[in-house]
């Protein structure tokens, strides 16, 4: 079983796990039917075929079909998606299914936003929009591709994908230079070595330290333009810290080659979609 089988797993047993009680006093198991997913609004789409498996779960043989797939555009009114079955297993994956794709595709839609926002060249000459682990306990995997879906990209997926030197790394190792020293001697060379820094000393010593990524944090943008005229393209930049869409474009004009939005995924709104019976 993967992991998108476990987290539907987990989802339908604390919606289902112990029976349905209310349908199955209303329907026998021979009833069946056809359930169709609308769009109540206009968004940008993700968790299809999480939500196909949903009802695969329940029973293989419920037949699913949707003209979509995710990072298509949805209008309001279109019908996404259809299902036919028992309608006790219709009714059973109902929610737990409108609840992958109402939040997935508020990610979609939310990145959408931000990609558009952050325009193409030559208004954008290749920043790189990503993601962060701000994500829902047990939902990264999905998250992170909804993002995608979007147009963004992903950075780490967890801690064992990448490494990042943070605030209190450095604390911890007493210096920027001894916390990369430690980690080169640990670790592969083919390991990029990311590390954050606040401050123009401390974009001084990650550059000599020999980091391949440099995180500005919360750095203002005249800041974050002397960080990148200093750096002149010794290491990747990033900034990260108060990205929202009101300083997408400011922040993205200092010349940084990454963008990473927490945003993206702790602040999205879910998309409204219901589910029809008949």
């Amino acid at each position: 079983m993967n992991l998108t089988e476990q987290i539907i797993s987990l989802a339908l047993f604390e919606d289902s796990g112990l029976g349905d009680i209310t349908s199955e006093s209303i329907l026998d198991s021979g009833h069946r039917g056809k359930g169709i997913m609308l769009a109540k609004e206009s968004f940008v789409l993700a968790g299809i075929e999480v939500a196909k498996k949903v009802f695969y779960s329940l029973d293989p043989g419920i037949e699913c079909r949707s003209g979509f797939t995710d990072g298509d555009r949805i209008s309001e009114g279109e019908i996404l998606f259809e299902a036919r079955g028992r309608l006790i297993d219709l009714l059973k994956g109902e929610r737990v299914a409108l609840n992958f794709l109402q939040r997935l595709s508020g990610i979609a839609t939310l990145t959408r936003t931000y990609v558009e926002t952050l325009g193409s060249p030559p208004d954008n000459p290749g920043v790189r929009l990503v993601d962060t682990r701000k994500t829902t306990p047990g939902w990264r995997c999905l998250e992170k591709e909804a993002v995608r879906a979007g147009g963004g990209y992903n950075h780490r997926f967890s801690l064992f994908d990448g490494i990042l030197i943070k605030d209190n790394h450095i604390a911890a190792a007493g210096s920027i230079e001894k916390a990369v020293r430690a980690v080169k001697s640990r670790t592969s060379h083919l390991m990029k070595i990311e590390v954050e820094v606040s401050s123009m000393d401390e974009v001084k010593e990650a550059v000599k330290s020999g980091a391949d990524v440099i995180m500005l944090d919360n750095m203002s943008p005249p800041d974050m333009e002397q960080a990148v005229e200093y750096i002149k393209g010794r290491a990747i930049v990033e900034a990260s810290g108060n990205v929202c869409l009101e300083t997408l474009k400011r922040i993205a004009s200092t010349g940084v080659d990454v963008i990473s939005c927490g945003s993206l995924t702790h602040q999205a709104r879910s998309v409204d979609i219901s589910m029809r019976i008949s």
